[in-house]
């Protein structure tokens, strides 16, 4: 899953990189991806770091080289 942080949403508040410093940074007065993270889309803490941005600023969606999870079938 790939997690990535719209510019336009964000303002600031710096509450991704304080939930989940290894995956954002606080740059130019917003918060972004570290480059390289932009694939840890399903890291618990990125997980609360979506839900808990105050603008909503971030989305976490499936990478186009990701492989669809399955379940197995139950009886």
């Amino acid at each position: 899953m790939k997690v990535s942080v719209d510019r336009d949403l964000c303002y600031g508040s710096a509450e991704c990189a304080h939930r989940a410093p290894a995956v954002f940074e606080f740059f130019d007065g917003y918060g972004v991806v570290r480059p390289g993270r932009e694939q840890t889309g399903e890291a618990p803490e990125v997980l609360e770091a979506a839900e808990k941005c105050p603008g909503q600023a971030i989305s976490i969606t499936e990478s186009p080289h990701s492989t669809p999870h399955s379940t197995p079938d139950r009886p």
